[in-house]
């Protein structure tokens, strides 16, 4: 694809954000114009992004001229980090309008929703392929103003205007960090396109001319990141937004919530310029992930357990980002997507899919037990490992998080045995272990070729990396420990006094609410039937 025929791409997301404009003429029930309008711009719009990715597979990275004057624009990057995102949001964003067509049908507001969440996939993808400073910026800041009116779209729902208003001003606090970096790196790097921008950061990286305010500019991106991915303390408005429809909180927990992860990435060779914005990455991540985690395993709701869930995701997420695995970052971000947007669009089906689901005994597994199947976890991943190559450049980065994933394996292995197995059942189990080991390493490696061209190597581990990696992995030791000896204490007074407070987030959010003055609020009047 020529860099001129790139520009084509742009027709894609302004041709969605004008479905908003015809739903000020149908915004009722059935808008038939409309509903026509959402699934065929949608489709146009997966079709274009799959071209779009075969396109630089063959021929590799463009940036398409720019529509614009002084560096400030509209233009469009296509590489192998951008052409991932694009495809992943336009095949959940297809996903999310066709289920919202039969979600609210029959809403009075119906149109006005198609048309909300049109011009909220648009604002993603503009920011998604975004070429240049400008252009990221704006639809960075317009993409939480386009979600704004999907979470407040019940209004008179309570819950939904206090998770709305904390989300607002943390989000104007991530606003005015990205635009301050955006405007040292255009400064330090005298360009504005993104391409160019990651090009001499690589420069100053590998001539140790590194301009001052660049190691400025990557902490302000990281307060960013980790206020649009909710983190610790600022997470409450995440778990909140229940209130809102389904596909809502599909394209939220699916989509959006990723932004931060993806803005990491995205400046991944700026960030490496400045370890202490990547500490500070590794550190906040790690704690929510740790934090959320336990939390989790409190949650009495479905939709509740999945907000918490994507909250450790999220804390995951940065946490490989700060430990400089970009390519696993990406990988965790396309798999995160895909299993949230089932998740909770396959919600009303809870019931049945959980008669359906094999459920760990509430027993606790022996310590001999556990240690066995850490034991056979570990023994899988490195020979995983061994085997796609991984050992041939090796990363302590990657290691410490491959333990961390064969202690998740290891808590399927310790409740699946327990028990007693027969020798079928057994073979069976550690199939799937196998098999699933197999695939995450692979996944990881074929990631790592695939965007390795664009992504830089993780850095080389300082002494204060390697103490952050060791204590990251103590402390998910002793949540799994804690995961493993949880369901036995389920009547234990002190662990029902301790999971009471576990179940309230610590408070920290209430407290939140009091500090924005959520229960100024007025109370819910009347309530709309949800559809």
């Amino acid at each position: 694809m020529s860099s001129t025929a790139a520009t084509v791409l742009l027709a894609a997301p302004l041709a969605l954000a004008s479905v908003a404009l015809i739903a000020i003429f149908e915004p009722g029930s059935k808008p038939r114009r409309v509903l026509l309008a959402a699934r065929l711009t949608s489709l146009v719009l997966l079709a274009a992004a799959v071209a779009a990715t075969i396109d630089v597979a063959l021929h590799g990275a463009v940036t398409s001229p720019l529509l614009g004057f002084a560096g400030i624009g509209l233009s469009v990057r296509l590489d192998a980090v951008s052409v991932t995102m694009l495809t992943l949001v336009a095949f959940i964003g297809a996903i999310i309008v066709q289920f919202s067509r039969n979600y609210l049908d029959g809403d009075p507001r119906q149109g006005v929703f198609i048309g909300r969440l049109c011009l909220t996939l648009a604002t993603v993808i503009l920011m998604v392929i975004a070429g240049n400073l400008a252009q990221f910026v704006l639809f960075w800041i317009a993409t939480s103003f386009a979600l704004h009116g999907l979470l407040v779209f019940y209004p008179e729902r309570r819950k939904a205007q206090i998770a709305a208003r904390k989300k607002f001003i943390f989000a104007r606090v991530g606003d005015v960090s990205i635009v301050i970096a955006a405007i040292l790196l255009a400064s330090a790097f005298a360009t504005t396109d993104i391409a160019t921008l990651l090009a001499r950061a690589q420069t100053a990286a590998a001539s140790g001319a590194i301009p001052g305010s660049v190691g400025i500019a990557a902490l302000l991106i990281a307060l960013a990141a980790l206020l649009k991915s909710a983190q610790f303390p600022t997470h409450g408005w995440l778990v909140e937004v229940m209130e809102t429809p389904t596909p809502v909180s599909a394209l939220l927990h699916a989509g959006i919530i990723n932004a931060g992860g993806f803005l990491v990435v995205r400046f991944a060779d700026v960030m490496l310029l400045a370890p202490p914005s990547m500490l500070v990455l590794a550190i906040v991540g790690g704690f929510t992930a740790l934090f959320a985690s336990v939390v989790m395993m409190t949650q009495t709701n479905v939709k509740g357990a999945l907000a918490w869930s994507t909250l450790a995701q999220m804390g995951f997420m940065l946490l490989e980002s700060g430990l400089g695995l970009f390519a696993l970052t990406m990988l965790h971000i396309v798999a995160h997507s895909l299993y949230k947007a089932h998740a909770f669009l396959s919600a009303g089906s809870v019931v049945e899919n959980a008669r359906a689901s094999w459920v760990p005994s509430a027993a606790r597994p022996g310590a001999a037990r556990a240690v066995m199947a850490l034991v056979v976890a570990l023994t899988l991943y490195l020979a995983a490992s061994w085997m796609f190559g991984v050992f041939n450049q090796p990363s302590v980065q990657a290691l410490v998080l491959g333990s961390i994933f064969a202690m998740a394996l290891a808590m399927y292995l310790a409740q699946a045995g327990i028990g007693g197995l027969s020798l079928g059942s057994a073979l069976s189990m550690m199939l799937v272990a196998a098999v699933t080991t197999t695939a995450f390493v692979a996944l990881h490696v074929g990631a790592t070729e695939w965007l390795g061209v664009v992504l830089p190597s993780p850095p080389p581990v300082d002494p204060i990396s390697l103490a952050v990696m060791l204590i990251a992995l103590a402390l998910f030791g002793a949540v799994w420990v804690m995961q493993l000896v949880a369901p036995s204490r389920l009547e234990s007074r002190r662990w029902r006094a301790a999971r009471v407070h576990l179940a309230n987030g610590l408070y920290v959010n209430a407290a939140c609410d009091r500090l924005i003055g959520a229960l100024a609020l007025p109370s819910t009047k009347t309530v709309r039937n949800q559809p």
